[in-house]
């Protein structure tokens, strides 16, 4: 980078993370949460930037409900705290924070982050992001960072790599072919066998770059910017369609590139990522807690208070909270979220009312 290049650092945390349910609600959503250490995963993503950019230039995304307890696990200020009137997903979120930086930092870079990633060492993730912010400073491309996979992943788009992004190849950085949607296992094995990348969720652009591309491509966010052009942000979130960044400008766009992560990368998206930080016993079962499980295989056991005890169970999810005991299946795991949809409300709010963050599309 330059020395007059200014980077920020927007980072998504709205949203209640159901497929950590009922450990995780949306007034107890998981960026809140210790899952992977002693600080809530949300204060680990800020702790990663800290010196990398000014304190001025870090922004966190949420739902009004979220901003005091996010305040209080980061130590960020008022102005750091970007609250999203409606949950809209990642698409108007990114939009709204581009078009606040590019508003007062027309040169700005912007370095998108979600609050849930696990990333080690915070050293090479530093070096990754310089390099990435200097090629998005000096070319118009949408950068994505793309984790090399280590195992068939249902859960994760993919990337098919393209050529080079310039000559000589600049950081290993190279043009994005296309991108793919989550797939089934015998896909997801093909692409790991042909070279493809996971999509970490992880990008940077120039704000300006990233408001033409949305322009040119996104007329459902693209109707919707005169309202942030008069400062009206419940307008702009009212009138914006609710769509990912993915599917409204990066798959729409020709000018998107990638660069690979050099860096352990992991998405604390739900039950079976919080199994894979875990060390099993000579069953397979993973048990967090006071938990204890005999006779069975594969399974999860989860006590967040009281204790959990499993006899004879093989593939199960058993966890524990304060009040709701959930069992269930650990192949039933994909459609969490979509039978939390028909809980009945006397077993809690599962829901999402905060804004675009780990579960938002």
């Amino acid at each position: 980078m330059t020395s007059n290049t200014s980077v920020w650092v927007t980072v998504l945390a709205g949203g209640a993370g159901t497929r950590f349910w009922p450990l995780s609600t949306s007034r107890r959503p998981k960026q809140l949460l210790n899952l992977v250490g002693s600080r809530p995963l949300v204060a680990d993503t800020i702790e990663r930037v800290r010196g990398f950019v000014p304190p001025g230039n870090i922004r966190v995304l949420t739902g009004a409900h979220l901003a005091e307890p996010i305040r209080r696990a980061t130590g960020l200020g008022d102005e750091a705290i970007l609250i999203e009137t409606r949950a809209r997903g990642t698409g108007p979120a990114l939009a709204w924070a581009a078009w606040e930086i590019a508003r007062s930092d027309p040169a700005g870079v912007m370095i998108s982050l979600h609050s849930d990633h696990l990333i080690s060492p915070a050293s090479r993730f530093r070096d990754i992001l310089v390099a990435a912010a200097a090629i998005a400073h000096s070319e118009d491309v949408l950068i994505t960072v793309a984790v090399p996979p280590d195992r068939p992943e249902t859960g994760y788009g993919y990337i098919r790599p393209g050529e080079p992004l310039s000559t000589p190849a600049r950081h290993g950085a190279y043009r994005v072919a296309a991108f793919v949607e989550k797939p089934g296992p015998e896909e997801a094995a093909r692409y790991v066998a042909d070279g493809y990348r996971w999509n970490s969720g992880i990008f940077v652009w120039k704000a300006a770059f990233f408001l033409a591309e949305l322009r040119r491509h996104a007329p459902e966010l693209a109707r919707a910017l005169p309202a942030l052009e008069h400062g009206d942000v419940a307008t702009f979130f009212d009138q914006a369609q609710t769509i990912s960044v993915d599917e409204a400008i990066l798959e729409r766009s020709a000018r998107v590139a990638a660069i690979d992560a050099a860096f352990d990368w992991d998405d604390i998206g739900g039950w079976e990522s919080l199994a894979r930080r875990n060390v099993p016993d000579a069953d397979g079962n993973v048990c967090v807690g006071e938990a204890y499980v005999a006779g069975g295989e594969r399974n999860i056991a989860f006590a967040d208070s009281g204790r959990v005890v499993v006899f004879g169970a093989h593939d199960m999810l058993v966890v524990r909270t304060g009040d709701i005991t959930l069992v269930m299946p650990r192949s039933e795991l994909v459609r969490l979220k979509e039978h939390l949809k028909d809980l009945p409300t006397r077993f809690g709010n599962a829901g999402d009312d905060g804004g675009a963050g780990p579960d938002s599309p």
